[in-house]
């Protein structure tokens, strides 16, 4: 699994851009746990809940995305064990969007 922070970069006009940086590719217990399907933009588009846990991290948050047998995550929430920091669990979900 890869993990990938958003970046914003300023353009040569003077606008902004949206580029992905890797952060971390490493192993993780990953488990997906409902799928559905929604209409968006008149399209019939499938999403799948994901439940993620990996060793204990601090430089995970919502601008990060996962990357996983090439679909792409949007990180939901971080849910880390702040008692004894031996892990953090993921709630992410594909279908949405990039991310």
């Amino acid at each position: 699994m890869t993990i990938e922070k958003r970046t914003i970069v300023d353009d040569p006009l003077g606008g902004e851009i949206v580029t992905w940086v890797l952060l971390a590719t490493l192993w993780a217990n990953f488990r997906n746990t409902t799928g559905a399907e929604a209409i968006r933009n008149e399209v019939q588009v499938g999403t799948t809940k994901a439940s993620i846990r990996l060793r204990y991290r601090e430089d995970i948050d919502q601008t990060c995305r996962l990357l996983h047998r090439g679909l792409v995550y949007q990180l939901e929430q971080v849910l880390p064990d702040q008692q004894g920091r031996e892990y953090v669990d993921l709630v992410c979900v594909t279908g949405q969007n990039d991310g």
